[in-house]
């Protein structure tokens, strides 16, 4: 078996598949994207856009397969969650490391429609990947610096309505909007910035959140809210590739969003940010109580 191999040669080998996985899947969705735009007609993209989702499906099930060759990983994987492919999820979970996206997608894919993700614009410009999330309707968004939006007023909002663009076009298939509130992976640096206002977990933000529930509110089925734990410690990348990932907790809760929270606008209702921002914060709180509580039961067993 492959994972019986030095990690080393794990971790080769992995990146070796993942990289073949990844040019062979972006290979046949490349001919599709062009004709996705060259051909920008709604008629044609709800035609064009099941296949492309049928690509990306397979793409991550050949990850997954690399993941189980290569892997010794125990899952411990809980959540009383009833699952409905042909639904629409606003998904959010606490990030720490690129081996999450992994996870996530090794525990949803073909459970929940595929997710997409919020990344940043420069990621666009990424060999292959940049090109597959394009043409996969992902939302890059900017994301300027407080400091960049004091000398530039005139950006302040243009994230929003990119937001707003791209789940507008989540409305005509069932679609996950997946975001990690922290905006950015854990690290204790990060932390120590922030002044640490949870013991496991970044300040959320819930801007992007709230914009998608203004846009697609009544087409949710609900919020799943996922957690994950690395007990060993949060893996590097090469680390997660080398097998050397022993243990990961993940636990999925499925939460009513409330009604009155959809259809709102964040940005101009200022008593409805604050409102939306102390559910979101109880949220997370109550996140960061739980992953204490599964490194204390990780530590006991």
């Amino acid at each position: 078996m492959l994972n019986r191999l030095p990690h080393g040669v794990v971790g080769v080998v992995s990146l070796s598949l993942l990289t073949l996985n990844v040019i062979f899947w972006v290979s046949v969705l490349f001919f599709f994207s062009i004709l996705k735009f060259l051909l920008p007609i709604t008629a044609i993209r709800r035609r064009i856009d099941p296949i492309l989702l049928w690509i990306a499906e397979n793409w991550i099930a050949g990850n997954v397969r690399w993941m189980n060759w290569t892997q010794k990983t125990v899952w411990d994987v809980k959540g009383d969650v009833d699952l409905d492919y042909r639904g629409w999820y606003l998904v959010v979970c606490n990030h720490q490391s690129w081996a999450d996206i992994f996870v996530l997608q090794k525990l949803l894919n073909r459970r929940i429609p595929l997710m997409k993700f919020f990344l940043k614009r420069e990621l666009i410009w990424v060999p292959l990947m940049g090109l597959a999330w394009w043409a996969l309707d992902f939302p890059f968004l900017r994301r300027p610096s407080a400091e960049h939006l004091k000398k530039h007023p005139d950006q302040r909002g243009k994230d929003l309505e990119t937001t707003r663009r791209a789940c507008r076009k989540f409305e005509f298939i069932p679609t996950s909007v997946m975001n990690f509130l922290e905006g950015t992976r854990f690290t204790e640096a990060k932390h120590v910035k922030q002044d640490k206002p949870y013991r496991y977990l970044l300040k959320p933000k819930a801007g992007g959140i709230a914009l998608a529930l203004s846009v697609l509110g009544d087409k949710f089925h609900s919020l799943l809210d996922v957690t994950i734990v690395y007990p060993q410690g949060i893996p590097t990348f090469w680390g997660f590739l080398s097998g050397r990932v022993k243990k990961v907790i993940v636990r999925f809760s499925r939460l009513e969003i409330p009604r009155h929270f959809l259809h709102r606008d964040y940005e101009k209702d200022k008593a409805f940010q604050m409102q939306f921002q102390q559910w979101v914060q109880a949220l997370w709180a109550e996140k960061d109580r739980q992953i204490g509580c599964l490194f204390e039961e990780a530590e006991g067993v």
